[in-house]
């Protein structure tokens, strides 16, 4: 008898400490989980974002993923509301198929985004993503701007040797761009990628994958593209009225 009552009075314990685990198993969920459309693979919230809301987003992440960082080393990596081309009144899904709409909407002229600087490597537009696979679905999806001696750079790490997209650029003139942060990097720093006649670079911030992942919400992708977006000869120029870059998130 004594026993059984032993046993019983364990129970509440027992099970307080289950529903503990069960807790600890349940997943949080993301403040932004409501913006986030699995179905079209787009984050919603970057739509709305003005330039103030996407350099508060930006310096966010940049803070919670650049933990190894000195506060120094992390304003460097500031990109203020003003270097933020607005882009919100764009009122259509900001898709694959709608990109090349969307870059004619926000340039001067849309019809010399079909042309290419006469320099080899060097583009007028950059569009920056974060994976190889993403990247070469938006090669396609800007094909219609490229001409038979100017092909869409195809700058990013899936299929490609850096070496090889060298040889390219050096032999080259394109228009527009497509690739990863730190192969743009790597393709500036060696002087293969010349940036003298770059008009706008092009974020490709809404695209999430099928776990729900966008370039800004994963640490191998957010630091090497703000480390990109923030070097200083890109950086200079968003503010610059005699030499302007449009900083551009879709």
């Amino acid at each position: 008898m004594a026993t059984t009552e032993a046993k019983t009075r364990k129970r509440p314990l027992e099970d307080d400490e289950g529903s503990r685990k069960k807790k600890k198993k349940q997943k949080k969920v993301r403040q932004d989980e409501g913006d986030l459309d699995a179905e079209a693979g787009l984050n919603l919230a970057f739509a709305r974002m003005d330039g103030q809301l996407l350099a508060d987003h930006i310096a966010q992440k940049t803070t919670r993923f650049g933990t190894d960082l000195s506060t120094v080393e992390l304003s460097d990596l500031y990109i203020s509301a003003n270097s933020i081309k607005d882009t919100s009144s764009w009122d259509k899904p900001r898709s694959t198929e709608n990109l090349p709409e969307f870059m004619e909407a926000f340039a001067e002229d849309p019809k010399k985004l079909e042309g290419a600087p006469k320099a080899k490597g060097s583009p007028h537009t950059i569009i920056v993503t974060g994976a190889g696979l993403r990247a070469a679905n938006l090669v396609r999806s800007v094909r219609k701007f490229q001409k038979k001696d100017s092909p869409v750079g195809k700058l990013f790490a899936k299929h490609f040797k850096v070496e090889e997209q060298v040889t390219f650029l050096k032999n080259h003139r394109t228009g527009v761009a497509v690739g990863t942060p730190q192969r743009l990097i790597d393709l500036m720093e060696n002087e293969a990628l010349l940036i003298g006649d770059l008009k706008r670079i092009i974020v490709d911030a809404s695209h999430i994958d099928q776990k729900k992942r966008g370039i800004m919400d994963m640490r191998e992708t957010l630091m090497p593209l703000v480390k990109l977006l923030t070097k200083k000869e890109l950086k200079d120029r968003y503010t610059d009225p005699d030499q302007p870059l449009d900083l551009i998130f879709y």
